[in-house]
């Protein structure tokens, strides 16, 4: 009894300090995993563990010493709620139900949803796009960036190790060839020089930013301002582009209302609390929020890239012609009728774009 007190003590002491995000370097929580590991973790009872441990869990990656620390996480849970204290983080994360081998399944499955539903869009615009559009294959390219991003997304929501941490590097990746394509659409098009040396200084500032975090220290706060502020740059590129066109190119309206609502989804990340059921977060919202964007926004972004005929390529030859979507009229056929496009109604709406990806394309075929 006056071990628990003297630890109940500890704990109370510790709270202002860990508020959140040091739960792990809580006493109870330290001489838990060490006795867990003494315990189950060498010899016979290493043996006995990892007879007993699922086969998709040893395929994981899930060792010994990981459920340990999962195990003790719930019982420092468990003694913070008991003295009335808020929900602490461990090791940079909020305390989360496993499901299976998932150690973050709502954002796991979220990440790998949006994945899916980025490469059906990418699959579409191939068969709807010219490859002669001035956009082809800078949008392709992002396409293929934010897939694999998506990937490493749910790798690292699925078990968190050094190797799945590059998940931060990825998604770095994406913002910097979003403002790229940033640039691409509203300069690289009238001056493509211009293009090609932005190119080269964004992929020396990647190859700082990914040589800082492995070589010489793993910042999270670092690498989040860094991507905070390359972000915001972004927003206020696309956001100066929009109002400047918005008489020439009406369209374009919509555009900025997406940049706007990508911005209200991302704030998402600053709400943040512990799990509702342990299950799901802020993060995790946010990425479920933006899987049917993908198919909508995609829908949404045809239409009016289709009705400006002075950007159109040359309409191509009958047997090199893609297939359209059903209900879209391609665009080297909106070049060819007299009135562009027939009007019909836009139902789908003023939409966010998880990756800014289709937005780019919002303006030209």
């Amino acid at each position: 009894m006056a071990g628990r007190t003297a630890r109940l003590v500890l704990l109370a002491g510790a709270a202002a300090l860990a508020s959140g995000s040091q739960g792990d370097r809580e006493p109870v929580y330290r001489d838990c995993v060490h006795r867990c590991e003494e315990r189950n973790c060498s010899g016979g009872a290493l043996r006995h563990f990892r007879s007993r441990q699922p086969i998709y869990m040893s395929l994981a990656g899930w060792t010994c010493q990981d459920d340990c620390k999962y195990e003790c996480m719930w019982v420092t849970v468990g003694l913070y709620l008991k003295e009335g204290h808020k929900v602490p983080q461990f090791h940079g994360k909020w305390p989360f139900s496993r499901f299976l081998f998932f150690q973050e399944p709502a954002s796991a499955m979220a990440s790998f949803l949006n994945g899916l539903a980025s490469l059906v869009m990418l699959c579409r615009y191939h068969t709807s796009v010219p490859a002669s559009s001035p956009m082809y294959p800078t949008c392709v390219a992002f396409a293929w960036v934010s897939l694999n991003a998506w990937f490493w997304s749910t790798v690292f929501h699925t078990k968190d190790t050094d190797l799945t941490e590059m998940d931060y590097f990825c998604a770095s990746t994406v913002i910097l060839h979003s403002i790229y394509l940033c640039c691409v659409r509203t300069v690289g098009l009238q001056h493509p020089a211009v293009a090609s040396a932005f190119r080269a200084l964004l992929l020396l500032l990647l190859t700082a930013h990914v040589s800082y975090l492995s070589l010489v220290r793993f910042d999270y706060g670092y690498n989040l301002a860094a991507n905070v502020a390359v972000g915001l740059v972004n927003v206020v590129w696309w956001l100066a582009w929009c109002l400047w066109n918005r008489r020439r190119l009406p369209h374009v309206r919509k555009c900025l209302v997406v940049v706007l609502l990508l911005q209200g989804l991302s704030l998402l990340e600053l709400l943040d609390f512990p799990p509702f059921f342990w299950v799901l977060d802020a993060h995790a919202i946010w990425h479920i929020s933006t899987i049917p964007v993908h198919a909508l926004f995609f829908r949404w972004v045809l239409l009016p890239a289709q009705r400006a005929p002075s950007l159109c390529p040359p309409s191509p030859a009958p047997w090199r012609r893609p297939r359209p979507l059903r209900g879209v009229t391609p665009c080297w056929l909106a070049c060819a009728l007299p009135h562009g496009v027939p009007s019909k109604p836009d139902l789908s709406g003023l939409l966010p774009l998880p990756t800014a990806f289709w937005k780019m394309t919002a303006c030209i075929c």
